[in-house]
């Protein structure tokens, strides 16, 4: 790929598992960009370890490909709502995007925002029917949910003006085909390709000017280049050790030399002597840049307008680990390392903000959701880190003198059966009915209105109800008059009174408290949570009894100890579990929950 071919930046958004990474592979894998007996792996673009076990795509993506004289920048960005940074972030970067929309499930609540904040920018926009192989595809009525969303969205931006003479692509990306119209042949990505390359999406706006100029929208790190700061060129052109000006955040302008120039090429990069306005660059000798900041020419020294992005709406305190058994599982123990990774996760994502406490040990830590602070203390864990996790809390306003929280709007696609247990389940947490629609036979899309501290926790429970077989997506729709006092959860606790190795003995005697969190064999202390109890309050158990030796036998053999399997013990499970006085605490290899208290003589078992 050279510099003289036309250029496109362009991304793909969608809602989460519409389809998007698998959309990339097959784009690269068909456009030639490699060997044709190059082996690929599938989801090649969710190249992080978490992102490969959970399916999903957690940081956005740079891939680049040509076709037909164009070079074609691509963008892969996460659908969950709780990454929404990113998209922020990759829409600046970008003149269009591919709206995926799934054939079945139509458009969600991430399509509505990304959507929204495509429009916003003005963005070029084309719309893919993806999995319009699924048998319980319905086309047509996904068409006009996407026209209509359409609508409403111009409406509600004020761009009333905005073209709605949008194209629309049909796909199967994992079957590798799309096609302009449902009658056309089923033959390879071909079609959509074209679109891509044609003159519907504009070249990069660039200013007009000499004098070098880019946002920083992303931060990369080379083991041999040192600190990167990723962006697209907003004006003029920048050459390999020329001088430039960091403008950053607090308004000083810092001197810096260009070490290192290097653009997107297939899944890789490819260095360069030079790059012109337009195109999406790494940049390496800028130190101490973060996102948002400007790398200006030194002949005019002007900042671009910094990233905003939407604020945080939940909180989550952090703390070094304070266990009895802390030290034996992890590497890093100290408040200085921990405090130091979090600052770091910071300078990568916008939407994360930290901040000290007037404890020492412990720190504050804000985002878009639960989820994306527990990959965020799934990557700390990984690293090799022990530490402790609060019960994340939703952040207030107070607006006009009255308090004010953060609302969702939650869509759920259920079995008609499950429809009164998830209402009831949503109505407890003062979450308002706003939309219930038929899905076909034997299905109902469900639409509530709820607090998002009336979500917390609420996820597994959903799966629960609706036996793995509902979908439940949200996203955040602005803050609302306070709606009332929520038990953060129903039952109590089943606590260990004492330290030691738990028992089958004592655990199968313990089977009518409630549910257990713990196997046979684990080491306990005094005041680690074992168990959900089956009554409100928390109760106090001896877990590491043993069955005296000297206890007379009365029938030929012992009773058979058979123990329930146990529920597996995830970062976000426990996160959503816990109570405003417990802590979760996290090591490299293990999962557990305690009081903040310990001692039993310290702390009362009655909830309130």
């Amino acid at each position: 790929m050279t510099q003289d071919l036309k250029l496109k930046n362009l991304a793909i958004v969608a809602h989460v598992d519409h389809g998007k990474t698998t959309l990339v592979d097959a784009i690269l894998k068909q456009s030639e960009t490699f060997d044709s007996r190059e082996e690929l792996e599938e989801r090649v673009m969710d190249s992080g370890e978490l992102e490969k076990e959970r399916g999903i795509t957690i940081t956005a993506k740079n891939c680049a490909f040509s076709w037909k004289g164009a070079k074609i920048n691509l963008l892969d960005t996460p659908g969950h709502a709780d990454f929404g940074g990113e998209v922020e972030r990759s829409l600046m970067m970008v003149d269009g995007i591919l709206l995926l929309v799934d054939a079945s499930e139509g458009p969600l609540p991430q399509t509505r925002f990304v959507l929204g904040k495509a429009m916003e920018q003005n963005l070029k926009i084309a719309v893919v029917i993806n999995k319009i192989d699924r048998p319980d595809e319905r086309i047509e009525e996904v068409i006009g949910e996407v026209e209509d969303l359409f609508l409403e969205l111009a409406t509600l931006l004020g761009k009333e003006d905005y073209d709605l003479d949008i194209p629309f692509y049909y796909a199967s990306a994992k079957e590798g085909y799309a096609k302009k119209s449902l009658s056309d042949q089923n033959d390879n990505l071909h079609p959509l390709l074209d679109f891509m390359v044609s003159d519907f999406f504009p070249e990069p706006k660039v200013e007009k000017g000499e004098n070098f100029q880019l946002l920083v929208t992303n931060l990369s790190y080379s083991n041999y280049l040192g600190p990167q700061v990723i962006g697209r060129i907003h004006r003029g052109v920048i050459k390999k050790h020329q001088s430039v000006i960091l403008c950053d955040k607090s308004g000083q302008n810092k001197n810096q030399k260009i070490s290192n120039i290097q653009i997107f090429d297939a899944l890789g990069t490819r260095e360069v002597q030079e790059a012109k306005a337009g195109e999406i660059v790494i940049l390496s000798g800028i130190d101490n840049g973060m996102i948002g900041d400007t790398v200006t020419s030194r002949e005019d020294v002007q900042a671009l307008e910094r990233i905003e992005i939407d604020p945080p709406t939940v909180s989550v305190t952090v703390s070094v680990n304070t266990s009895p058994g802390s030290g034996r599982e992890g590497e890093y123990l100290t408040s200085r390392k921990l405090e130091e990774f979090l600052e770091n996760a910071c300078r990568h994502n916008v939407a994360l903000k930290f901040n000290p406490t007037s404890d020492p040990k412990e720190f504050e830590l804000k985002g878009r959701g639960e989820l994306q602070l527990a990959i965020v203390f799934e990557e700390v864990r990984r690293a090799g880190f022990e530490l402790m996790v609060a019960r994340p809390e939703v952040l207030f306003k107070e607006i006009e003198g009255k308090k004010h929280e953060p609302f969702e709007s939650v869509v759920l696609d259920v079995p008609n059966e499950d429809v009164g247990t998830v209402t009831e389940a949503l109505s407890e947490r003062k979450g308002k009915m706003v939309g219930l629609n038929p899905l076909g036979e034997t299905r109902t899309r469900l639409e509530f209105e709820v607090p998002s501290r009336g979500l917390i926790g609420y996820r597994s429970k959903f799966l629960t109800d609706t036996r793995g077989d509902g979908l439940m997506s949200s996203r955040f729709i602005g803050h609302s008059p306070y709606a009332g006092d929520l038990l953060a959860r129903q039952n109590g606790a089943i606590i260990s009174d004492r330290q030691g190795k738990s028992t089958p003995y004592a655990l199968f005697n313990l089977l009518s408290s409630g549910k257990q969190f713990i196997e046979p064999g684990e080491a306990v202390y005094e005041g680690q949570v074992v168990g959900e109890h089956s009554k409100t309050n928390d109760v106090n158990v001896n877990c590491v009894r043993e069955k005296h030796l000297s206890s007379v036998r009365t029938a030929g053999k012992d009773q058979n100890i058979v123990l329930p399997p146990i529920q597996r013990r995830t970062l976000e499970w426990a996160m959503d579990w816990i109570d405003n006085d417990e802590w979760v605490e996290v090591t490299p290899k293990n999962i557990r929950i305690r009081k903040r208290s310990l001692s039993k003589n310290t702390r009362s078992v009655i909830r309130t």
